[in-house]
């Protein structure tokens, strides 16, 4: 009988349980896309408490507390940390087959050896007891990586950032490489003056050149992408809720860029055209460097206007998007491979009703020599989760090669977040042995070892060419 949280916990037949433990569990991770800190990395963090290190700016646990009815003063307000964690211990038992309810056993059990279920009753003493472990020092940031055995990160990066901790973090020959990515999202929206005006100035004092016009914002992106390069970035990422694949000329990018330098209304036609143009040319860039670039379509932010105005972007707001974009998803990656100026790219997908779409698109634009040139991403946001990507597995599968696919990713803020990958890994693991044990793969097991071996390291490993 398979015991919860046990050593065969997600593996339900012999196959998957040795293909787990013997081959999967031992992987080194590549956490290419997450929002970590590369400050507390750099400076070797130490928590005060599990609230400093669980609770804050985890909007997945932040969304369960206030369905809850628990009062925003304990989730993002100014409660003391002791009744911040009691509030979340008491809505855990009402998490039952969500993920979080599995996320925060299995990190408890990971990181601070605990297996005792966390509720009300138990609050008080598995928070002394975490918090007690924190102070230890083989708690701080950078041991908790090595804890988890991760290899690689990407962070994500505004273009005017100046890298400064990557720096350090880099000087210090940590053994886990911290490499920046490109997230240049604010600079595409033009269509609010005020900000769109900040975006410019920070990134024109960084590339340290005037931007007045089109020609020299792609001049700005240009430089600052060299240097990104310089410190070891190899990746670009967007978080767009539509594609934007409208044809355009130079000449009207440059007349609506002024335009918006000037605050002079656009009308919506403008900003379409400029954003496809902008990307384009983004597009070309990151393929002249050789680098892989990343798409996180359909998520419909900030939807609760009271509570933006109140705690701001990236609070537990967003929801899964119900949009249309394939046309201008199709029209964007056609014009850069008819250029022959399409990057590796990867299309994230956040609802489940578009997967097919996704992982049929990706299959449009190959290339010899790059095997799985295009991706359709891992399963991301509100799908990270056992049946969304047990989903994304098969519908990758049908459509695609999944003995191609790149594997997990945490996309987190949280530096106990890395047992997502054990997640990943045991779900994956399942779905191969359950085949095997059905007849539907053979048992071959060095044609299903490469498998394992391949989706849950070799394969990213090979695609961003990391050098490791």
């Amino acid at each position: 009988m398979n015991t919860f949280l046990g050593d065969n916990f997600l593996l339900n037949n012999a196959h998957a349980e040795s293909l787990y433990h013997k081959i999967a569990c031992e992987l080194p991770i590549i956490d290419y896309h997450c929002h970590l800190s590369p400050e507390d990395i750099a400076i070797d963090r130490k928590f005060e408490n599990i609230v400093d290190i669980w609770l804050a700016g985890d909007h997945y646990k932040w969304r369960a507390m206030r369905a809850n009815g628990v009062d925003e003063k304990y989730i993002t307000g100014e409660a003391d940390p002791v009744m911040k964690f009691t509030k979340w211990a008491e809505t855990v038992p009402f998490t039952l087959r969500n993920p979080l309810y599995h996320w925060t056993h299995l990190e408890l059990k990971r990181y601070f050896g605990i297996d005792k279920l966390l509720n009300g009753k138990s609050a008080r003493e598995i928070y002394e007891q975490c918090t007690a472990q924190l102070d230890a020092k083989d708690f701080s940031v950078r041991n908790l990586l090595l804890k988890m055995n991760v290899e690689v990160i990407c962070t994500t990066d505004d273009p005017s950032d100046s890298l400064e901790f990557h720096k350090r973090i880099a000087a210090d020959n940590f053994k886990v490489r911290v490499l920046p990515a490109f997230r240049p999202d604010k600079l595409l929206q033009i269509d609010d003056a005020l900000f769109f005006e900040t975006q410019i100035q920070k990134l024109a004092a960084a590339a340290d050149i005037a931007v007045e016009t089109f020609s020299d914002l792609l001049e700005a992106l240009e430089r600052r992408i060299n240097f990104f390069h310089e410190m070891g970035g190899r990746l670009a990422d967007h978080g767009l809720t539509l594609f934007f694949g409208k044809e355009f000329t130079d000449a009207q990018l440059d007349i609506i860029f002024k335009k918006a330098l000037q605050k002079t209304n656009l009308s919506p036609e403008e900003v379409h055209m400029y954003k496809s143009g902008l990307l384009y040319h983004l597009g070309v860039m990151y393929h002249e460097k050789g680098w892989v670039q990343q798409y996180h379509i359909g998520a419909f932010r900030n939807i609760n206007s009271r509570m933006f105005d109140e705690l701001g972007p990236d609070s537990g707001f967003d929801s899964m998007g119900c949009f249309e974009s394939g046309v201008d998803m199709a029209k964007f990656l056609n014009r850069l491979d008819r250029a022959e100026k399409l990057a590796k790219t990867i299309l994230y997908n956040i609802n489940p009703k578009d997967n097919a779409f996704f992982a049929t698109m990706a299959g449009n634009f190959t290339e010899a020599g790059i095997p799985g040139k295009v991706q359709f991403g891992a399963a991301w946001w509100f799908l990270d989760q056992k049946e969304g990507i047990g989903q994304h597995l098969n519908d990758l599968s049908n459509y695609g090669l999944l003995s191609r696919f790149t594997g997990m990713i945490t996309d987190s803020r949280s530096f106990m977040s890395f047992p997502r990958h054990e997640y990943f890994r045991r779900i994956f693991c399942n779905i191969i042995g359950k085949d095997i044990e059905l007849g539907l793969l053979p048992d071959d097991n060095e044609l299903i070892s490469g498998l394992i071996k391949n989706v849950c390291y070799e394969n990213a490993r090979s695609y961003f060419e990391f050098n490791l």
